[in-house]
Parts: structure tokens; C-alpha cells; sequence
């Protein structure tokens, strides 16, 4: 494919109109409800319409009762017939990977030393998702301990491809139609690399928008939790909605929430420009990414610079290893202490690598985040609006053994800025690859509104 022609998956599909209930993005679907046009029983009956034809190929679920999640959409329209007060996502049925605590269901972390239990509280996030009326519609399938360990979940475009991690379930459950939002975590690429090849939206707030109590902690320094959908506007209202300080996360933030919902439906003051960083991965990117972002970077002209990373931001790939295996080692040492031959080795080997990092590396990498995080907030506040690049080295590969690499999300995830990957891009083939935006810390609502520019820009074409 000539590189003068835009590459794009085209991943909001209308061929029906009015589409089926379980097309709907999550904003629509709301409006729907509030409009008396639709019912929660009749959207969840669509979900699981689609979760019977399409689950047992994908294994997106860790645990799911259709039974529970239909009597909670008819008490759901049963409220708001009574006229009693209904919350932005009343009705709508949530994902939530399982490593946030769910009362009353499983949370088992992607693993069998976790096996059977059940919290007696919610995680933070899937508190303020009942706060807001959503329904709990079941667990999603992580990696062990939302590292590298497989699980059972499979590409929704092709079940013999990852479907990424370690928000493995969540992405696939999005993408496949089955639900319309699903809550995901970060801790180096676990949201926007599955997002990417799953072909849906992912977003990786800045650290600490979103409390992380009642989360597994696998490396408090770069734990995120992250959200899927199929809109800019879903994100805009899940991130808006889960957001606010929380004494539970002494990480998170303090003061009000930010209005994202208004910031990102606003028009950007000026076209937005993009710095392109390739990072020293760029060469070991395939070649239909190389061809799906010469086009890119033709179309947007001199909207799209290309910017290099200075030397001094070269460890950040080291210096993330370093924190992550560090406090992996100490956050799994009971479970490493008294199951470790229940582990896959790939985990297993981290621990062991995490339980021999000095006290002086591990300072020293801790030390390097601050100097690095400068570098990038003085490069956007001085001339770009996002850093533009790859969410991964390519499409999502062949086999369920990996579940792809992480090192086009490292920088940003050790720096705890805002991330979102766009499924803007496809192969030749039509699988999806993602465009990966990232913005300064707290920009989170201008980095989402610079998104919708560049969707709403490409679309036009």
C-alpha cells in the first residue's frame, strides 16, 4: 500500500439504523435512557445477545451471571419509572477487570493463588460506577497479576492473536460489542496496548486522577487505572466521573474533579500540533506501522514534527524495569514466599530480579522521573499540544504465548502522564494499530479534545 494513501480502521460501524442496542456507545445509550427510548432491560438483553455468540470464542469474562446483571437492569428502569433520582450511567453495564475488588463477586487477580476469593467492599472505581448507576456486569480476564502471564482472553479480529494485556478482557469485551465501557489498568502499556489491538479506545489518565484503592498494587509508583469505550465522549464522562481525591489513594489527587466532559467537547483554540517521538523502539516497528504513519504524518504536514528524545531520557526504558521490579518483588512477597511454583516463570524470574535491585539503583531510578518529566512538560508547553506516537510495534502478533510488547508506552507511564490510543489506523490487512497521544500531567481534558480534532479530522477525509 503507497504510503501517500491514509491508513485507517474504521471502527465505529452504523450499517444499521437504527443500530442495535448493543452498537451504542455508552453516551448514546444513556441519552436513550434518559429519553424513555430505551430500557436497561432491553440494552443488557442486546449485551448478552452478544456475549452468547461472541464469549465462548473470546473468553473475555473471569466471572459473569447474565441472571444478576438482567434483574439489575429491570430494578434499574424500575427506579427510574418511580421517578427517583438516576445517576450519567444509569442503567449502563460496566466491565471491571479483575483486580478491582467487587463485593459479593470474585477478584482473583488472574491467578491461582487468588483463586476463590471474594471481597467484602468495593474497589474505589467500582464504587463511584454504582454511585453513578452503572451495573456491574462481571469480571474481566488480566494477566497473572496484570503482568505477562496470559490469560484466556483472544483477539476479537482474529481469536489466534493476543488480544494484549494486561487488560486483556476489557479490551476484547469493548471491541466485540459485548459491553459498551469496561475499566482497565496501566502499570507500563496494560491499557493502551490491548485498546490498540483490540481496535477501541483506551485512556491512561494522569496518575492519581483516578484512586487506586481496592486495586491489586503490583508498583505503586506506576499503577494507573485505565478505561475502554467506543466513544472520546465515554471517556470524557468515565474519567469525569471515577476522578476526585480519595483518602483511601494517598496518590490521588486532592481538590475538585476535573470538568472533562466540557473541556473535551470544546473546539481547540488553534489546530493542534504534534511532536512525532519515535524513542529508539521506532526501528524495531514493522512495516505496516512504518507505512500506516508516513501517511499519517503527510496528512497532518507541519502539524506533525518529528522531535528527538535528548540522551539524557534514554534510561527511562531501564529506569521503569528497575522501580517496577523493585516494588513488584516487595508488593508479591507473600505470594511469592508461599507460591512461587504456582507462578509462570516469566513472573516468578521478575520477582526474583526485583528481590536483588540495590536500595541505591532503586533510588537513583526514582531520582531520574522528575528531570525526565520536566523535559517533556517544557517540549508541550512551549510548542505542542500532544506527543504523537505508535501505541505498539505493530499489529497484534500471532499466538496467545505473549501478549505483545510494552516499550512505545514506557516514558509516559513512568512519567504519569495522560495517554490515549486512537484505532485510527489499520494493516493492510485491516487489523488495527493504534495512535498513541500524550499530554502533560493533569492536561487530561485538552488532551482529550485534541484527540477528538484529530478523529474528527481524519474522518473527514
Amino acid at each position: 500500500m503507497s504510503s501517500q494513501q491514509p491508513i485507517r480502521y474504521k471502527y465505529f460501524s452504523r450499517e444499521m439504523t437504527p443500530p442495535p442496542p448493543h452498537l451504542l456507545s455508552a453516551t448514546e445509550a444513556a441519552s436513550q435512557l434518559r429519553a424513555g427510548t430505551l430500557s436497561s432491560e432491553e440494552l443488557v438483553a442486546a449485551c448478552l445477545r452478544r456475549i452468547r455468540e461472541r464469549e465462548p470464542e473470546l473468553c473475555a469474562f473471569s466471572f459473569f451471571a447474565p441472571e444478576q446483571l438482567l434483574a439489575a437492569a429491570r430494578a434499574a428502569d424500575a427506579e427510574r419509572s418511580a421517578g427517583n433520582a438516576i445517576g450519567p450511567l444509569h442503567g449502563i453495564p460496566v466491565g471491571i477487570k479483575d483486580i478491582f475488588d467487587t463485593a459479593g463477586m470474585p477478584t482473583e487477580n488472574g491467578s491461582a493463588l487468588h483463586a476463590g476469593r471474594v471481597p467484602s467492599t468495593d474497589a474505589s472505581v467500582v464504587a463511584r460506577l454504582r454511585a453513578a448507576g452503572a451495573l456491574i456486569a462481571g469480571k474481566t480476564v488480566t494477566t497473572e497479576f496484570a503482568f505477562f502471564g496470559p490469560g484466556k482472553t483472544r483477539n476479537p479480529h482474529d481469536p489466534r492473536r493476543t488480544p494484549g494485556g494486561s487488560s486483556s478482557g476489557s479490551a476484547a469485551a469493548v471491541a466485540a460489542h459485548m459491553l459498551p465501557l469496561a475499566i482497565g489498568s496501566q502499570t507500563n502499556g496494560s491499557t493502551i496496548r490491548p485498546a490498540a489491538f483490540c481496535g477501541v479506545l483506551g485512556f491512561k489518565p494522569t496518575r492519581g486522577m483516578i484512586s487506586r484503592a481496592g486495586m491489586l498494587r503490583l508498583s505503586p509508583t506506576l499503577d494507573h487505572v485505565g478505561c475502554f469505550a467506543r466513544s472520546i465522549d465515554d471517556l470524557a464522562l468515565l474519567g469525569e466521573l471515577l476522578g476526585g481525591s480519595d483518602e483511601r489513594d494517598a496518590g490521588a489527587w486532592s481538590g475538585a474533579r476535573a470538568p472533562l466532559c466540557e473541556i473535551a467537547a470544546s473546539d481547540p483554540p488553534r489546530p493542534p500540533r504534534f511532536a512525532f517521538i519515535a524513542t529508539p523502539h521506532w526501528p524495531r516497528a514493522d512495516s505496516a506501522t512504518h507505512s500506516a504513519w508516513a501517511a499519517l504524518r503527510q496528512r497532518l504536514g507541519t502539524q506533525l514534527e518529528e522531535v528527538e528524545l535528548p540522551s539524557s531520557a534514554l534510561d527511562a526504558w531501564r529506569c521503569h524495569q528497575t522501580i517496577m521490579e523493585a516494588e513488584m518483588a516487595f508488593q508479591l512477597d507473600r505470594e511469592w514466599r508461599t507460591g512461587a511454583a504456582q507462578m509462570t516463570t516469566v513472573l516468578r524470574q521478575q520477582i526474583e530480579r526485583g528481590r536483588q535491585v540495590s536500595a541505591f539503583d532503586y533510588q537513583a531510578a526514582l531520582a531520574r522521573i522528575k528531570p525526565l518529566y520536566s523535559w517533556f512538560a517544557k517540549l508541550l508547553e512551549r510548542d505542542y499540544d500532544a506527543i504523537a506516537t505508535p501505541a505498539t510495534l505493530g499489529a497484534a502478533p500471532r499466538g496467545l504465548e505473549s501478549t505483545g510488547d510494552p516499550a512505545f508506552c514506557t516514558p509516559w507511564t513512568l512519567c504519569g502522564m495522560p495517554a490515549i490510543c486512537l484505532p485510527l489506523l489499520a494493516t493492510p490487512e485491516q487489523l488495527p494499530l493504534g495512535v498513541q497521544l500524550v499530554a502533560a500531567r493533569r492536561a487530561d481534558g485538552p488532551l482529550l479534545r485534541t484527540a477528538r480534532w484529530l478523529e474528527r479530522t481524519l474522518a473527514s477525509e
